[in-house]
């Protein structure tokens, strides 16, 4: 009895550190080119975080995606402006081209098997760019204004392999399935 109380407390202290640690992993993440970001989120699925600046005045919001993902996969960070889940979402995507360069750029998801080509999204997205680095892709873009407000539902992903400069179908594990959520850009 008293093993499993050893146990169980053991289990919530390295429960706790963790949490603590990823907190700390996104409030107190280091960009590049001394670029800061007023607050930040840890989505609870593929180790991704999301980093913001509201600007209340223009309505637009700075945003930075990242996510672990190996050299050679790709990430995705997504609105989507009429529903939750992917189908319908206004995406921002980054890989590895064919010349070794990363490379961002928007696309819109229009099913489940989508091309990924570039296109124009729902929104303004400006200052579109990527980096690799500490085995993350990071995602930076400013958008909006977006209709519908600052609450929006919002899903990320990632895959193994871009093949002749086009993203591959992503896994199917349980922690792909269920990345998608609701965020509101003026919430801290």
């Amino acid at each position: 009895m008293a093993s499993s109380s050893t146990s169980k407390l053991l289990f919530c202290i390295l429960a706790s550190t963790f949490l603590v640690t990823s907190a700390q992993n996104c409030s107190n993440y280091t960009f590049p080119a001394n670029r800061t970001f007023t607050t930040c989120k840890v989505l609870p699925f593929l180790e991704a975080n999301l980093h913001w600046n509201y600007n209340s005045s223009s309505t637009k919001i700075s945003i930075a995606y990242r996510a672990k993902q190996d050299s050679k996969g790709w990430v995705a960070w997504a609105i989507n402006p009429t529903r939750q889940g992917m189908v319908g979402s206004q995406a921002l995507v980054a890989f590895h081209n064919s010349t070794d360069s990363m490379i961002a750029y928007t696309t819109q998801i229009t099913s489940y098997s989508p091309s990924l080509q570039r296109a124009n999204l729902s929104f303004q997205v400006s200052n579109i760019s990527a980096e690799y680095l500490n085995n993350e892709m990071i995602i930076f873009a400013t958008i909006g204004p977006l209709g519908n407000g600052t609450t929006v539902n919002h899903v990320w992903q990632g895959g193994l392999s871009v093949s002749n400069d086009i993203p591959q179908m992503h896994p199917f594990s349980s922690q792909h399935l269920q990345s998608f959520g609701q965020i509101d850009f003026q919430t801290v």
